[in-house]
This record gives C-alpha cells, structure tokens and sequence, in this order.
C-alpha cells in the first residue's frame, strides 16, 4: 500500500483535511517491507488500560503466586513475537480515552476524545471490521464490558459520541456482525431501554441467536450470527467471579474468545475479531490492585487461546495491546516489598466488593475484622477510624467507574503500606505502551508506532484492497 498517495488522495477527495502536520509526517513513515504471507484472519487483543507495570505485575503474581510466567510476557520469553511500543495520543490531547484510540486503530486517523471515527468537520472514517465485513470476512467482538462500549464500537461503528450506547446497540445489527459479546443487558432490552424498543427482537428478527449466560455458549449454531449479552452493566471482575458461584453463569473472556473463534474459523474468506479485558482499566481507574491483576491474567488465557489457534492456523495474525496507560501502578522499593506484594495472593475480592459491604451502622472492630478476612491486613485503629469516617461523610469520591462513590483512593493509599504497590493517579496517562504481533503480517511491525499505523498493517497484512479504505 503506497501510503502517501492514499492520504494524498483521501484529501483531494474530501476537500477537508483534518489531522494535523505531526500525524501527516508520522503516519508516512509508516514504510514497511512487503509481508511473505497474507494473513487469512486477524484477531486483535485489547488489554484496556494496560500501563506496563500492570503487564509487569501480572507477570510477578503469575510467577511468585501461580508457579509460572504470564502468557504474554511468555512470548517475549520465547521469542514468539514482533514486539514494539506505540504511541496512543489521540488528536485532543496526548492522553487518550478509549473512544479516540479504538477510533485510531479502527478508522485510520485520531480524531478527538469521546468520538467514534469521526473528524473535526465532521468526515467519517469507515471503520476496519466495516471494511473487512465488505471483503467478505466474518467479524465480531467480544469484552468484558459492555458490548457497546467505546473500545468494540470503534471498531465498528460512525458516532459522534461514544455514550450513545443505546444506538450503538442497533448500530451493530444494522451492520450485520457476525458474533457480538460481553455485557449491557440495559441497551437491548425492552424493559430496561427509555424508548422501550426491543432490540434483541432486532437481532432475532435478523436471524441472531440470543445467549445469555456461559451455559448457552455450549447450545451454539454453527453458522448462526451471535448476540451474547451476559448481565446488565459490565461482566463480573475475574476475582470476584472466581469466589462468588452466584457469579459463575458469566463465562470468562477466555470463554467467550474460544466462542467466537471457533464460530468463524471454518468461513472461507477468513474472520476478524476484537478481543477486550475491558476491566482491567476499570480497575485501574479504582486503583484496585487485585482487581487489576486478576483481570489481566484472565486477559492473558484469552491471549492463550489466540496464539493457540493461530499456531494451529497459520493464517492468523494476533496483535496484542493496550489503548492507553492507566494510573501508572507499580511496585515499591523497600526491604519487605516482595513479602508484601505477594500478601496480595490474600485478597479475596476487589476493593468494590469489600467497601461496598461497609456499612455507616459498622462499629471499628466489625470493620478492622471484615478488612482482615477479605485482605489478611490487620488495620490500626487510625485506618479503620479513616475508613469509617467516609461512610458518615456526606463528601464522597468521585471516579469514572465508581457510581457507588466508594473510598477508593483512601483504601489503595492504606493497602500500599500492606502491600507495596503505588499509584500515580486515578485516570488515564500517556504513557507508550507494549505491542506485540504473532503471524503472518508481524514482519510489519516497527519498533515504534503510532497507533494509527495499526489499522493499516492490519490492511497491508491482509492485501485488503485500497479502495475499501473509503465511506
């Protein structure tokens, strides 16, 4: 693909030009050599939210606690994969939301924060598994979150604001994806929607099979589209999943993966499709450590399952990344900072989960004890009369992803003493982060990256004509 030309062109035929000189110099130093080998089908694994010392983290607890490396860090171990980092800035801001960056890697060019694939005037970016749809593959997506959240929707979808997710829902039938999973019963149904439509009557008017907990994942049709929506809101966080059964009818997104996968490998122009641990930024975002790790560890058993398939395959290019950085965590120096992030293997569940069990009526030994039996943290009198107080304090947190208002900050800062592990903010960061690519087409990745140059190796790596490059 002869990039030059193509954004050349893009302009001449728009009339409007909307990235700016940096990106135009960047994305034309995207010169690659010719790949050997097509890829028949990619799958592109999203990590949302991924700071490195996240991935290092993982990869401790992986080793310290479970006795093994982390399946992403394995592959660099083995030297089974291209590996670089990117830069993720969006064109608002040199921090990203997840909006802009799936909009980069999905349409081609940044465009600002809170958008789907759609420019400063306006110009709509014709999203990848839009493009490839055309092409005559199969394409889905599958995350730990909503399905129609901003990460699997940049991939697909034309909006002027990633919060339109009730749209975003008729959006994706409109399109005809082929497997769609993860949470966000509130958008598809009739009783929980403000205009009261029936959206998965949509689907099933489409021909879509519904699934709605793990154990339909086992009753699938061959060669019927899919439309799993498995709770209301976002799926359960892995470790709180693993110790509570009444959460264990939500499959895992390794689960989910093998689904998609082995719905759409037998189709004979090939597939592509997302895979999101969307929670892993969620959890970021609450500076919740147990949380976060447990979160990409499950991230890193859909990565398993990937590579698995495409070792057998062959045809199969993987890309595995991150958005954006989140909260920066890592651990700290001190002579008991390993003891103290392996105590972490204690945590029974995220800090959600424990804080949300306090109650204003607790008195200071009730909540020294429930801390001790979900964290094995014994808490002086000071944090529990700290931890306590928030509850009688009409002033309450804030946060992205805390609707329950919870003391989020305050408990991080009193487990870091316990445990060792800090944080430099609750909220996005711009950092560069790691990617790595397994399969025919990883030949053409570069050291560094924009995250834009991603939508077209993925093109490039597929010989996707040019001409489907443009709405």
């Amino acid at each position: 693909m002869d990039r030059r030309k193509f954004l050349k062109g893009s302009a001449l035929l728009s009339g409007l030009f909307t990235i700016n000189p940096v990106d135009l110099l960047a994305n034309q130093t995207l010169i690659n050599p010719k790949s050997n080998k097509r890829a028949k089908n990619i799958i592109f694994m999203v990590s949302d939210g991924m700071s490195s010392g996240t991935l290092a983290m993982a990869n401790l607890y992986s080793q310290n606690i479970l006795g093994k490396s982390g399946n992403w860090v394995n592959l660099y171990k083995e030297n089974k994969v291209s590996r670089a980092l990117m830069d993720t800035a969006s064109a608002s801001s040199i921090v990203t939301d997840s909006a802009a960056a799936s909009s980069s890697f999905g349409g081609g060019f940044r465009v600002k924060n809170g958008v789907l694939n759609i420019g400063a005037n306006g110009e709509k970016y014709l999203p990848i598994w839009q493009k490839f749809k055309k092409a005559g593959k199969k394409a889905g997506c599958v995350t730990t979150v909503t399905i129609t959240h901003a990460t699997p929707a940049g991939f697909c979808v034309n909006s002027a604001s990633r919060n339109a997710e009730p749209e975003i829902a008729e959006m994706y039938a409109e399109i005809g994806l082929d497997v769609m999973m993860g949470g966000g019963d509130e958008f598809f149904n009739a009783e929980k929607r403000e205009d009261k439509k029936d959206v998965y009557a949509l689907y099933q008017q489409k021909g879509y099979q519904i699934l709605k907990t793990r154990s339909d994942l086992q009753k699938v049709e061959n060669n019927k589209q899919i439309l799993g929506v498995f709770n209301k809101g976002a799926l359960p966080y892995s470790i709180d999943r693993t110790n509570t059964p009444a959460l264990q009818s939500t499959p895992t997104l390794a689960e989910m993966a093998k689904t998609a996968i082995d719905q759409m490998k037998d189709h004979k122009e090939g597939f592509v499709l997302q895979i999101e641990g969307g929670k892993v930024d969620w959890s970021a975002h609450a500076n919740d450590v147990a949380a976060l790790i447990h979160d990409q560890i499950a991230f890193e058993e859909a990565v398993k399952v990937a590579i698995d398939f495409a070792e057998k395959d062959k045809n199969t290019l993987v890309i595995i990344t991150t958005d954006h950085g989140n909260a920066n965590p890592g651990t700290i120096y001190g002579a008991d900072a390993t003891k103290n992030f392996n105590s972490i293997a204690n945590y029974k569940f995220t800090n959600e989960y424990v804080l949300n069990a306090i109650h204003p009526d607790f008195n200071l030994q009730q909540t020294k004890d429930w801390i001790y039996e979900t964290n094995k943290i014994s808490l002086a009198d000071e944090e529990a009369k700290s931890l306590l107080s928030f509850y009688t304090n009409l002033e309450k947190e804030s946060g992205l992803y805390n609707y329950k208002k919870l003391p989020f900050k305050l408990y991080s800062d009193i487990q870091k003493k316990h445990n060792s592990v800090g944080w430099i903010s609750m909220d996005h960061s711009g950092d560069y982060v790691e990617l790595a690519m397994f399969g025919p087409g990883s030949e053409l990745l570069k050291p560094f990256v924009k995250n834009t140059d991603l939508h077209y190796i993925m093109l490039e790596a597929t010989g996707l004509s040019v001409n489907v490059d443009k709405n």
